[in-house]
């Protein structure tokens, strides 16, 4: 009898079998992840998606002053990662409240910004920590 795959557990992730354990990705697989690359490779979008990371909930004029932006642009911004799934948002009046309901991003977000900080140590001569 064939053992399942081990499953990958993540307290700020969902659980999927290990990226080792799954098949090769398909054409439409690279695809569809590619695009989520470039959504996510845009570094206003980043920023607030590190402030709904720290808040929880922001408004969008909370999050247009965290980055420095017109409420506008941000919208703008929001819309693309909700697009994706990435944000949900909730209208209280005349603001709307935007928060953060795919964990793997955060996660994403978190082995990112450890790997940027493992290459800068590496060329300062100094040993990284990321685990992964």
């Amino acid at each position: 009898m064939k053992s399942k795959p081990l499953k990958r557990v993540d307290a700020d992730c969902c659980t999927k079998p290990a990226l080792k354990e799954r098949p090769l990705l398909s054409p439409i697989q690279a695809g569809g992840l590619a695009a989520v690359f470039k959504v996510l490779a845009n570094d206003t979008r980043l920023r607030l998606l590190h402030a709904l990371v720290r808040a929880d909930e922001l408004c969008v004029t909370d999050l247009a002053a965290s980055v420095g932006m017109k409420p506008q642009a941000v919208s703008n911004q929001l819309q693309r990662l909700s697009d994706l799934g990435i944000l949900t948002s909730r209208r209280d009046g005349n603001n709307i409240h935007y928060r953060l309901v795919d964990l793997c991003v955060r996660s994403l977000l978190d082995q990112g910004l450890c790997l940027m900080e493992e290459v800068s140590d590496r060329s300062r001569g100094l040993r990284g920590t990321c685990d992964q």
